[in-house]
């Protein structure tokens, strides 16, 4: 099995496989109504629905980065405020989410491993580097909203 095909499957797995973390984004988000995820927990933290939005928009910076466009990332972070708190702003962020995961499964149909050694020219990190990267960003925010969703 091609190292691409390996990275694939984790990052799939993590968005709703079996991963040995036994938790998934879509399995932990599955059952949070839009009230729930626009609710504050505590002033100083993010929302649920703050870190869906900013993990989609970083899953889209480094797919970008990947296929070689030169990004500048906000100085915001992609963690801006939820303006409409409907159940169907909610469910679009979910479809949003689950249409980053398809560009992410496509992208990796024709990944050549030989371009995990690229350089991404504004940060000097390998393709390799950014690609595990927004994996393990995605499940550091997993465990975000796995505590949120317990303060609920």
């Amino acid at each position: 099995m091609s190292e691409s095909k390996r990275i694939s499957n984790l990052y799939q797995s993590i968005y709703n496989g079996n991963p040995w973390l036994e938790v998934t984004l879509a399995d932990t988000l599955k059952d949070i109504t839009a009230g729930q995820a626009y609710k504050k927990a505590n002033p100083n933290l993010n929302t649920i629905w703050e870190i869906v939005n900013h993990l989609i928009q970083w899953r889209r910076n480094i797919l970008k980065r990947v296929q070689g466009e030169l990004i500048i990332t906000p100085d915001h972070n992609y963690f801006v405020p939820v303006l409409d708190p409907s159940e169907a702003a909610w469910e679009q962020s979910l479809q949003n989410l689950a249409k980053s995961q398809e560009a992410w499964n496509a992208f990796f149909e024709d990944f050549d491993d030989a371009d995990l050694a690229k350089i991404y020219a504004n940060n000097n990190h390998t393709y390799y580097e950014h690609i595990h990267g927004i994996i393990q960003h995605d499940v550091y925010h997993l465990g975000q909203i796995v505590i949120l969703k317990k303060m609920l």
